[in-house]
C-alpha cells in the first residue's frame, strides 16, 4: 500500500471540500452585501443599517446587517473561519507533499536554475512570506485607501513574481507557487485581520464599549480583496491539467491574462448583484479572453516534425524518456503508478496516448517533468512526425 498517494488523494479532497465551504461562503457574503436595501422604517440607533429577503429550500429568510455591530451580543453567534484555515493548511500541506518532497520531478527545472530540493523549497516559502508582506504592507500604506490602485499595483507584483520564479522553477511550479501566495494571503486576511477585528468588536460589546468602526471597514476591504481574487486562484488550481498554459513560451504572460480576466469576470457578478450595467464588464474578459487563446496559439514553440517516423524510429524516445513513469510498474520512485494511467510501455499504449504526447512533449513540451531525461529538440521533432503520420503501431 502506497501510503503517499493514500494521502496525495486525502488532502485534494479536503482541500476540495473546504475550499469549496470557504469560497462559497465567500461570494455569498459579497452577493447578500450587494443587495441589503435600507430598512423601511429607517435604522433605529443599534440597529440594522440593511436587509434582505430570500427564498431558498422552502423556506424564506430575513437577513439583517449592522454596520458597525448590534446594541449588544446575541446569545448564539456563528464565526466563519474554518474554511478558510482548513483550505490553506491542506493547500500548503500538498506543496510540500508534492512539489517539495518531489522537487527534482516537479519544481526544478535544470536547464533554468540548478538548484537543490531544499533550495527550491527555500526560494518558494520565501515568496510566500514576501507576498503576505508585501500585499498587507500595500494595504496599511496610503495606497490602501484606494483599491483600484492598490489593486493594481498588487496585479503588477504579482505579475513580476511569476515572472521571477517562472526564471527557477518549471513553469507548472511557478503557476502553483503563484497560487499559494494568493492563497496565503486571502487565508491571512481571514486569519491576521477580519478574524482579530471581529474579536475585538465582540469584546467591546461584551463590556458594554463602543466598537471601532475602522475594524469593520478593514475587515470589509479584506474581504472584498478576498472575493476578486478566488478566481485566478481556481484557475491555477485546474491549471496543470492544460499544459498550452503552463507550456507557452511566456507562461507568466499568459497566468497574467488569464488571471485579468478571472478578476474581470468576478466583477461582473458584482456589478450585477448591485444592479449595474455588467455588459461593459462583461466584454473586456470576452476580449482577454479571446487575446490570450490568440496569443497562445501564435507562440507556440512546438517542436516542427521533420521528415518521417515510423514506432520503431520513437521506440527508443520513449524507453528513454517516458516508460521510467508510464508503465504498468513505474521504476521512477516519484510514482507508485503510471500518472494519470497513460502507458507508453508498448506500440499499441503509444499509439492510442498519441494526441496526449503530441500535447505535452512536441508542443508545450513540459513533459518529461522537468526534462530530468534531457529530451532534445530532435527527439521530440521526431515524436511529432510519427503522430502527424498517423502515429501507427
Amino acid at each position: 500500500m502506497d501510503i503517499t498517494e493514500w494521502l496525495n488523494l486525502g488532502l485534494r479532497w479536503l482541500h476540495l471540500i473546504t475550499g469549496i465551504a470557504w469560497i462559497g461562503s465567500s461570494f455569498y457574503f459579497v452577493w447578500l452585501d450587494n443587495h441589503l436595501k435600507p430598512p423601511k422604517e429607517g435604522p433605529k440607533e443599534g440597529g440594522a443599517s440593511g436587509e434582505v429577503w430570500s427564498v431558498h429550500g422552502g423556506g424564506f429568510y430575513h437577513k439583517q446587517k449592522y454596520q458597525v455591530a448590534p446594541s449588544k451580543m446575541p446569545d448564539e453567534l456563528h464565526w466563519f473561519k474554518w474554511e478558510a484555515y482548513f483550505t490553506w493548511v491542506s493547500g500548503f500541506s500538498l506543496l510540500v507533499l508534492v512539489y517539495y518532497v518531489g522537487a527534482r520531478a516537479f519544481l526544478i527545472d535544470t536547464a533554468k536554475a540548478a538548484l537543490e530540493p531544499w533550495q527550491a523549497a527555500g526560494i518558494g516559502i520565501g515568496a510566500i512570506v514576501l507576498g503576505w508582506l508585501v500585499y498587507d504592507g500595500l494595504c496599511r500604506s496610503a495606497l490602501g485607501r484606494n483599491n483600484q490602485r492598490l489593486g493594481v499595483v498588487w496585479y503588477a507584483f504579482l505579475v513580476a513574481m511569476a515572472y521571477g520564479l517562472n526564471s527557477v522553477f518549471s513553469a507548472r511550479g511557478a503557476y502553483l507557487h503563484i497560487g499559494a501566495i494568493v492563497g496565503t494571503v486571502m487565508a491571512a486576511n481571514v486569519f491576521m485581520i477580519i478574524i482579530p477585528g471581529q474579536r475585538k468588536v465582540v469584546n467591546a460589546l461584551i463590556e458594554g464599549r463602543e466598537p471601532d468602526p475602522t475594524l469593520g471597514a478593514r475587515g470589509k476591504q479584506r474581504s472584498l480583496h478576498n472575493n476578486y481574487m478566488t478566481l485566478p486562484v481556481l484557475f491555477i488550481m485546474i491549471s496543470h491539467h492544460y499544459p498550452m498554459t503552463f507550456g507557452a513560451d511566456r507562461p507568466w504572460l499568459v497566468l497574467a491574462m488569464i488571471s485579468a480576466m478571472g478578476v474581470a469576470i468576478r466583477h461582473v457578478f458584482n456589478l450585477r448583484h448591485k444592479g449595474a450595467d455588467p455588459r461593459p464588464t462583461m466584454a473586456v474578459a470576452a476580449a482577454i479572453g479571446i487575446a490570450t487563446i490568440t496569443y497562445v496559439s501564435l507562440e507556440k514553440k512546438g517542436a516542427k516534425p521533420t521528415g518521417e517516423a515510423s514506432y520503431a524510429d520513437i521506440q527508443p524516445i520513449l524507453a528513454k524518456h517516458c516508460v521510467t513513469c508510464h508503465a504498468p510498474h513505474p521504476t521512477n520512485p516519484a510514482f507508485a503508478a503510471p500518472p494519470l494511467g497513460v502507458l507508453l510501455d508498448n506500440a499499441e499504449h503509444a499509439s492510442a496516448a498519441a494526441p496526449r504526447i503530441k500535447k505535452v512533449a512536441v508542443d508545450a513540451q513540459v513533459m518529461p517533468l522537468g526534462n530530468m531525461t534531457h529530451m532534445t529538440l530532435e527527439e521530440r521533432a521526431k515524436l511529432g512526425a510519427w503522430i502527424a503520420a498517423g502515429a501507427r503501431p
